[in-house]
């Protein structure tokens, strides 16, 4: 006879009910009662699936509890109290990041840094006029605009020429700093001599995506126009690194460079110089379309800060930036150099890779929990009922869309319609927290839920046609039987969801969004290391997603115990 030693008593009673009136040979002849009997002698191992299964709820407690500590850590900004400025805080020295509140310096929203620059400053003439408190909002250049436009922000002070595309957008206000067009390029390269356009004949020259100065470039005979990148860090490192000859940028920008390292020297064009519009070299403040009040009292405070007082600021503001002045040959092998930013640095690295880590596993947990719920739901049997039927058809379809837009568009998209366009269309103001873990984790449900479904048909079919003849429902199938083994033949596919979450959350800097990636940039706007930092930021990066795929591979093992034949046996 079968011997099911340790098993329930509900699964012994069930085998023996099976010899008492069909005959162990009538059982083994059956296909669909030999795979029920086959189950029943697997059931001690698949409950510890179950356990899991269960297990689930208490991380996911434990996510949500972190995720209210960083909210608890965060001050809430009042509108009434608070002017929110939005700005890189990573483009000195117009704005940069800090770790404390010296020379001036105000918070940055979500975190425990401060910014400061030219920008900030004016920002703070700003809101003492207005009787509020400046808090810079950090967010990335491409997600300004739309930042100010959805409500995210009051203003936007980040070096912004009033250009006419942008004023279909935003309105400006009047001009606060007038800035000269330069170029950059490497001290000892084959254009430090240049003096006019003419001697960037066929050099490689960019500037910053979405600015005036990179059209600036077809001014340029014969220039070999490369592709916009997407900060001066980028454009700083390329030009560091020999791929492209030269960028295109503002005068302050180019004295930090040159200021900060002797790798870089700016050219200011004499003869044959770039040929600019009065809107191009200014820089103005963005305001959201019709809000006469605020245009009215920034313009105030404005012609109250005559030319001198400008001048005097910049030059202030460029003697105070955070730049590392310490002579290139002296600064050590490059080990040493990395160990020093991270000696530096190492609560900007802390913090956001906490965030990293906090998105990604929150984000995973209730992705793979979205899967499974949808795996479920669509393997379901139709109803009998026509109208029930109908609206589970349309259900159906609905998940179907939902799976197909989210797999088949890009996150950082993602995140700019749900952060930015919710706000703008609906007047839906998400914490741009809670808002990157909601993306994460609706994004992660559209893949494992096809995931999922894989792991459903991984199933075999005979397991489903015996719970059927023994009366179970689709609900205790699939929790019974089918989805414990769903678990763990999706156990690798979710560990590498982990893994891409991991790195995904690199583009939610566009929601300002401080985590790993936009933390690292920061650091490197303001070390000028882009090499080393960036080194720093990979290592990080892959100690995390190492360390998730050891861990996935231990519960991998611990599963695959093969536990539950010990003792039992056919005799």
């Amino acid at each position: 006879m079968i011997k099911a030693p340790n098993r329930p008593s509900h699964y012994i009673k069930l085998q023996l009910v099976f010899e008492d009136n069909l005959g162990i040979r009538d059982c083994f002849s059956n296909p669909n009662l030999l795979s029920l009997i086959l189950i029943s002698c697997k059931i001690v191992r698949y409950d510890i699936f179950i356990g899991d299964i269960v297990s689930m709820k208490k991380i996911i407690i434990a996510c949500f509890a972190a995720l209210l500590l960083v909210f608890g850590g965060v001050s809430s900004a009042q509108a009434d109290e608070y002017l929110r400025v939005g700005m890189e805080a990573a483009y000195a020295p117009f704005n940069w990041t800090q770790d404390d509140d010296s020379n001036g310096a105000v918070p940055i929203e979500g975190t425990k840094q401060y910014a400061n620059g030219y920008d900030v400053q004016i920002a703070k003439k700003i809101a003492e006029a207005q009787g509020k408190k400046p808090l810079v909002v950090k967010t990335a250049w491409t997600g300004l605009i739309p930042a100010l436009t959805s409500g995210k922000i009051d203003m936007i002070i980040a070096g912004m020429s009033p250009t006419a595309e942008r004023r279909q957008e935003i309105d400006f206000s009047d001009s606060y700093y007038r800035s000269e067009p330069v170029i950059v390029v490497s001290s000892d390269g084959n254009y430090a001599k240049a003096k006019s356009v003419k001697d960037f004949k066929n050099a490689k020259i960019t500037a910053q995506q979405g600015v005036y100065l990179y059209n600036l470039i077809d001014q340029i005979p014969n220039v070999n126009k490369q592709t916009a990148m997407g900060d001066f860090g980028a454009m700083r490192q390329a030009l560091a690194s020999g791929i492209i000859d030269g960028y295109v940028s503002e005068r302050p920008e180019a004295r930090t460079a040159e200021k900060a390292s002797s790798k870089y020297k700016m050219i200011t064009l004499k003869d044959g110089g770039f040929q600019v519009s009065d809107d191009d070299v200014s820089l103005a403040v963005g305001l959201r379309k019709g809000d006469s009040q605020q245009m009215e009292q920034v313009n105030k405070v404005l012609a109250g800060i005559s030319q001198e007082k400008r001048v005097k600021l910049m030059d202030h503001i460029i003697d105070i930036q955070p730049a590392d002045k310490t002579d290139e040959a002296k600064k050590g092998n490059f080990f040493s150099q990395m160990s020093n930013i991270i000696a530096k640095n190492w609560p900007q690295f802390l913090r956001g890779t906490g965030i990293t880590l906090l998105i990604s596993i929150i984000g995973t947990v209730v992705g793979t929990f979205i899967g499974l719920m949808i795996g479920v739901y669509r393997t379901a049997p139709k109803a009998a009922n026509k109208f029930v039927a109908l609206l589970q058809k349309l259900f159906g379809w609905v998940l179907n869309v939902y799976i197909e837009v989210f797999r088949g568009t890009p996150m950082i998209v993602q995140s700019m319609v749900i952060y930015y366009g919710t706000a703008q269309a609906f007047g839906i103001n998400i914490d741009r927290t809670l808002a990157a873990v909601f993306i994460v984790s609706i994004n992660t449900g559209a893949y494992m839920s096809e995931i999922v479904r894989g792991g459903i048909f991984a199933v075999d079919k005979g397991q489903f046609e015996a719970a059927t003849a023994l009366g179970f429902t689709h609900g205790q199938t699939m929790r019974k039987i089918v989805l414990p083994q769903v678990i763990r033949n999706i156990l690798p596919a979710t560990g590498n969801e982990f893994v891409i979450n991991i790195k995904d959350t690199s583009v939610l800097n566009v929601i300002s969004v401080v985590e790993l990636y936009f933390a690292g940039n920061t650091v490197a706007s303001q070390t000028y290391q882009y090499f080393q930092t960036f080194f720093v930021i990979a290592a990080i990066y892959f100690v995390l997603t190492f360390t998730v795929t050891r861990i996935l591979r231990y519960v991998e093992r611990r599963l695959d115990q093969d536990t539950y034949t010990q003792g039992g046996g056919v005799h």
